[in-house]
């Protein structure tokens, strides 16, 4: 199916209204709208490069991608600084963006969540209610293949600095991911609760578990089921708890600041 301008432009003022979303969950399960990325991925080619410069920031990019304009009255607020928020991403009321920070095309940031200094968000990713987003971590983005869930992020999580979640890596719900922890599709997280490590769901991702509390560790290498005598180990996340009464009062300090 060919896509045309006129409906590009239809879907992508749709997104940014957040009448429309690259994901979302249907009883219980997140599911992607395969054709809306067809659509994004199109603007690629309708698009022709020319210069999108402000002020004194240089830009050359394709026409169809420029950064999104905001009013006041969207109640967004973004904080001067150097951020950009590119065309077709969904900002909702009472979320905070502070500078400098990047969002790209096709990602939905719901209400009350803080994108902090120099986050990236990535296109399509999906980030819910009342969460922050710590200075210096990376949401990866998941615009291709199309049928591809994108990295998603669930209502009150908390994600702390300088973390890195990619490849359509699942946190869930409320779930708190401690300074410096790096999840890929390929990340095995180790569950110090239990003795297990986190199986991938159904779809074959990884997937942060309901009010989880991970941190960084690691894991000996292991050869025919024993260590290696060099002692050498590998990067693993570990679950050191779940949530509770004291990790509420730890990640609700933002609330002052808003």
């Amino acid at each position: 199916m060919e896509i045309t301008l006129q409906q590009f432009t239809e879907v992508l003022e749709a997104l940014e209204k957040g009448e429309l979303r690259v994901a979302q969950k249907q009883d219980g399960v997140w599911v992607v709208n395969k054709w809306v990325k067809e659509v994004i991925l199109a603007g690629f080619k309708l698009g022709t490069v020319r210069e999108m410069s402000q002020g004194q920031f240089s830009f050359f990019d394709k026409d169809t991608f420029p950064l999104r304009q905001f009013r006041a009255d969207d109640g967004v607020r973004i904080v001067p600084g150097g951020s950009s928020i590119r065309r077709g991403a969904y900002l909702a009321k009472g979320s905070i963006v502070m500078p400098p920070a990047y969002v790209n095309v096709g990602a939905y940031v719901d209400e009350g969540t803080m994108v902090d200094s120099h986050v990236t968000i990535g296109s399509c990713a999906q980030v819910g209610k009342h969460i922050h987003i710590s200075a210096a971590t990376q949401i990866g983005g998941v615009l291709e293949p199309a049928g591809a869930l994108p990295t998603i992020i669930e209502d009150g999580a908390f994600i702390g600095g300088n973390c890195g979640i990619y490849e359509g890596t699942i946190v869930e719900e409320g779930a708190v991911i401690a300074s410096g922890v790096i999840i890929t599709s390929s990340t095995a997280i180790f569950d110090a609760t239990t003795g297990d490590f986190i199986r991938r769901n159904a779809d074959g991702r990884v997937v942060v578990p309901r009010g989880a509390v991970v941190v960084s560790g690691s894991k000996p290498i292991v050869r025919n089921g024993k260590p290696l005598e060099s002692g050498v180990h590998l990067y693993c996340p570990v679950i050191v708890k779940y949530r509770d009464a004291k990790t509420e009062g730890s990640v609700h300090l933002e609330d002052l600041l808003r």
